[in-house]
C-alpha cells in the first residue's frame, strides 16, 4: 500500500477539543495562565511595531519634504546630522528596561500561580515517557501494586475535572510534552525528571505534539488526550488492566507474534513483556497506530506491519517481509486486543 494515500482523517464525532490546537482557546487552568500571558506579550509587542512603525513614517515624510523645500531653495549637501541627544538616549534606554521589568514580573506570576511543585490536591500521577518517535504513558495503581499497573501508548486517557500530574521522562533523546489547550510545552530529558499538570475542563478530544526536534520522525510524534467523563474514565482503566484475548481462532497469528520476534519489543499482557515498542495489550482499542497520525483500521495496520518505514521512515521497527497467509494471521490477533 502507498504510503502517501494513507491519511489521518480523524473521525472521532465533534467534542470540546477536536481538531483544534490554539493556545486561544484553553481548557484547564494553566493553559488558562499562559494564554494570559501570551495576550499580554503580543500586545505590548504591537504597541511597541505600532509605535516604532509610526515613528518611522514619520521620520521618512519629514525627510522627504526637507530634501525637497531643500531642493527649491538650491542648497545641496547632506541634512542637519544630530549627535549626543540626551533625551532620545534615556527614552531607548529607559522604556525597554521598563518592559523587560514588566514583563520578568508576570512570568514569574505565571509560573507561581501554575506550580510545577508539588502535585494539585486529588490529582491523578500518570508516567509520560518519550520514545522515538512514540508516547508511553503508564498509571501506576494507587497502592502500588505493580501487576495493576496500566501501559499504553500515544492515547492518554483522563477524567475530566480532576487534576492531571504528569511525571515526565525520556527513553532516548530530548523530547518536549505539549497539548495547547490543556498544558504548556514542558522538555523530556534524557536522566531527569520533569512535572507538569492540567486539568481539563470539559469531556473531549485534545491534540498534542512533541515540541521538541528529537530526529526524523519528530513532525509524526502526535499525541491524543481524551477527557472523559469520571465513570466512562474508571470503566476504560478497568479495561485496560484485564488481560489480552485469548482466542483460539487466532492461535496461528499469536505465533507469527512469536515467531518474528515481536514479544521481543511489544508487551503484551500475559503473553509478552519487550520494552522497546509501545504496549500492545489493548491495541484494538486505540483510534490511531503509528504516534496519532495513521487511523486505526484493519488495512492500514497490514500496511504498518508490512512496511513501517514505508509509513514513517526511519522509526525503529523493521519491515517483516510476512508472506500473505502470516500477515492476515498477525492482524487478525492484533484486532482481537481490545
Amino acid at each position: 500500500m502507498d504510503a502517501r494515500l494513507i491519511i489521518c482523517d480523524d473521525e472521532t464525532p465533534p467534542t470540546s477539543g477536536s481538531g483544534v490546537t490554539s493556545i486561544f482557546e484553553p481548557d484547564s487552568p494553566p493553559a488558562r495562565e499562559i494564554r494570559e500571558l501570551g495576550l499580554l506579550v503580543l500586545g505590548i509587542c504591537a504597541a511597541i511595531f505600532l509605535v516604532v512603525q509610526g515613528l518611522l513614517v514619520v521620520a521618512i515624510v519629514r525627510g522627504v519634504r526637507a530634501r525637497k523645500q531643500a531642493d527649491a531653495a538650491g542648497e545641496t549637501g547632506e541634512p542637519v546630522q544630530l549627535h549626543g541627544s540626551v533625551p532620545i538616549e534615556v527614552a531607548w534606554t529607559v522604556i525597554p528596561v521598563i518592559i523587560v521589568f514588566v514583563l520578568t514580573l508576570v512570568t514569574i506570576r505565571t509560573i507561581r500561580d501554575i506550580d510545577l511543585t508539588s502535585p494539585p490536591e486529588g490529582a491523578l500521577e500518570v508516567v509520560v515517557v518519550g520514545h522515538q518517535w512514540w508516547w508511553e504513558f503508564r498509571y501506576p495503581d494507587p497502592d502500588g501494586d505493580p501487576t495493576r499497573e496500566v501501559v499504553v501508548a500515544n492515547e492518554l486517557h483522563v477524567p475530566a475535572g480532576r487534576p492531571i500530574w504528569l511525571r515526565l521522562e525520556s527513553a532516548d533523546v530530548i523530547h518536549s510534552f505539549w497539548v495547547p489547550r490543556l498544558a504548556g510545552k514542558t522538555d523530556l530529558i534524557p536522566g531527569r525528571t520533569n512535572n507538569t499538570w492540567f486539568e481539563a475542563e470539559r469531556v473531549g478530544l485534545y491534540l498534542g505534539q512533541c515540541a521538541e526536534y528529537c530526529g526524523t520522525q519528530h513532525a509524526h510524534m502526535l499525541l491524543r488526550v481524551y477527557a472523559d467523563e469520571p465513570a466512562e474514565f474508571d470503566r476504560w482503566l478497568e479495561s485496560q488492566r484485564a488481560p489480552a484475548v485469548d482466542d483460539a481462532s487466532v492461535e496461528r497469528g499469536r505465533r507469527v507474534f512469536a515467531q518474528y520476534a515481536c514479544l521481543n519489543c511489544h508487551t503484551i499482557a500475559g503473553t509478552s513483556d519487550g520494552m522497546f515498542g509501545p504496549n500492545l495489550t489493548h491495541l484494538a482499542s486505540r483510534n490511531t497506530i503509528g504516534s496519532g497520525f495513521i487511523p486505526f483500521d484493519r488495512e492500514n495496520l497490514k500496511a504498518w506491519i508490512n512496511d513501517p518505514q514505508a509509513l514513517k521512515p526511519g522509526c525503529n521497527m523493521p519491515a517483516l517481509k510476512l508472506d500473505d497467509r502470516e500477515l492476515d494471521d498477525v492482524v487478525d490477533y492484533l484486532m482481537t486486543l481490545r
